[in-house]
């Protein structure tokens, strides 16, 4: 039987996309009434700026809705296709149209992680001129990113994911007012499969929902009935496309570092290969790397970070495709190598008892002595240089009197910490026979 009706190809969440900061979903730290930019946007000053945020909470429909209310002209520029040359293109553009008293366009650039020094070098004199307002979005931290020079120049907001509220209200929205799917006899019964495939990215919310929609309309005609067990069916038949359009971003680089964790090293270089050739950043990928060379092997290979560094450096020197090569041998080094989080549950648990305790007073023979005055009152005094004794080790109390029995760090059981753990066992026991010395009258 035929549909009733014949969804277009624009996609749902082009169709849906506000027009206005009244209909933007979220945001309102940044958006709501007396919030930055609305009222940047309401008194027509606007500076350049850069949206940091996961996928799909509207990056790129807020640079849109300012350019509308404010009737400037939108240039768009995306990190992955375009070079320095589009870039002095559009600034070149912008510059003409300052004889014509016109108000300064907006340059909006995606992904503007992506653009190397040379090109993030292109945009500063625009900005600093004024020829253009600059809005950059990105969903890398920008300090690691975005070039001293421009960020110093630019506001950074951050975006939060939508919540579960916000994005039910944009489900609801799109069966009642899109032009198509109003025509249509749409139900949501269950709602937690597709807020779980979309986590909190309302693109990928609007394309769940359309690509379900979709096979209901080729199976059937009439009323459709949307469940967690139709979202759950209609996505495992229709996984290439998901995966086609780059959904599955931080589901891969999951998967990626849930496989080195677990030390399965053909699994890390399938997941790589995805997300190779999915066209992913390769220096969100070396740094991941760095984080779960400190994270997970930590101490019980310390190598493992020098690897995973010089892999970070040596991407930024040599690019794709040989950047494939050096990202799959520290994948695999890092999947074969010992594992231990000590070092990051020790730091964990540590910040949890400042947290807790306050700041605990430094002991005063710990503290500086850099006058006269602080060494007569006891500053420095009875410190023991360590490297004075045997080993290089003195049995003295380090941590504040209300703490002196704490122990953050437990090693591993890997072969390294156990070494490391018997070193610790003496030093411990030469302590606590030094502390009783102390309490003796």
């Amino acid at each position: 039987m035929e549909p009733i009706v014949q969804l277009p190809n624009q996609p749902l969440a082009d169709r849906m996309r506000p027009v206005s900061l009244d209909d933007y979903t979220g945001q309102q730290h940044l958006v709501g009434k007396g919030a930055v930019i609305r009222s940047m946007v309401e008194s027509g000053s606007m500076s350049s700026f850069i949206l940091w945020g996961p996928p799909g909470v509207g990056k790129t429909t807020l640079a849109k809705i300012i350019s509308r209310q404010l009737k400037r002209p939108f240039y768009s520029l995306s990190a992955v296709n375009s070079g320095v040359k589009d870039v002095r293109e559009t600034i070149e553009k912008a510059r003409k149209q300052q004889f014509f008293d016109h108000p300064n366009p907006i340059l909006f650039i995606d992904e503007i992680h992506r653009f190397s020094k040379s090109q993030q070098d292109s945009l500063l004199g625009a900005v600093e001129e004024g020829i253009i307002t600059l809005i950059g979005a990105t969903t890398e931290n920008p300090s690691f990113e975005v070039i001293s020079p421009l960020l110093s120049r630019c506001q950074v907001y951050i975006l939060n994911s939508l919540n579960v509220e916000q994005l039910t209200g944009l489900l609801n929205k799109a069966i009642k007012e899109d032009a198509y799917l109003k025509k249509m006899n749409i139900t949501i019964r269950e709602y937690e499969a597709i807020m779980q495939y979309s986590g909190g990215d309302a693109r990928k919310l609007y394309n769940t929902l359309e690509l379900v929609i979709r096979a209901e309309l080729a199976d059937q005609a009439g009323k459709i009935e949307i469940t967690n067990d139709r979202v759950k069916e209609r996505l495992q038949e229709n996984i290439a496309i998901y995966d086609k359009n780059g959904e599955q971003h931080y589901d891969i680089i999951s998967a990626f570092i849930k496989s080195i964790r677990g030390g399965d090293p053909d699994a890390a270089v399938y997941w790589l290969a995805r997300m190779l050739e999915g066209g992913e950043d390769i220096k969100f990928i070396a740094r991941r790397l760095v984080i779960l060379a400190a994270e997970d092997i930590g101490l019980a290979n310390p190598n493992a970070l020098l690897m995973a560094n010089n892999c970070f450096q040596s991407i930024h020197m040599i690019g794709m495709p040989e950047a494939r090569i050096i990202l799959s041998g520290t994948a695999i080094y890092l999947a074969t190598s010992p594992k231990s989080n000590s070092a990051y549950t020790a730091i964990n648990a540590a910040i949890a008892e400042v947290n807790s305790s306050g700041n605990q007073p430094v002991p005063l023979h710990l503290r500086n002595a850099p006058t006269k005055l602080m060494k007569e009152i006891g500053y420095g005094k009875d410190y023991k240089y360590a490297h004075s004794y045997d080993g290089n080790f003195v049995p003295d109390q380090f941590l504040p009197d209300e703490l002196s029995e704490k122990q953050f760090y437990q090693p591993g059981s890997n072969s390294r910490e156990q070494e490391i753990k018997r070193v610790l066992k003496e030093n411990w026991k030469a302590k606590k026979r030094y502390d009783d010395e102390k309490r003796e009258p």
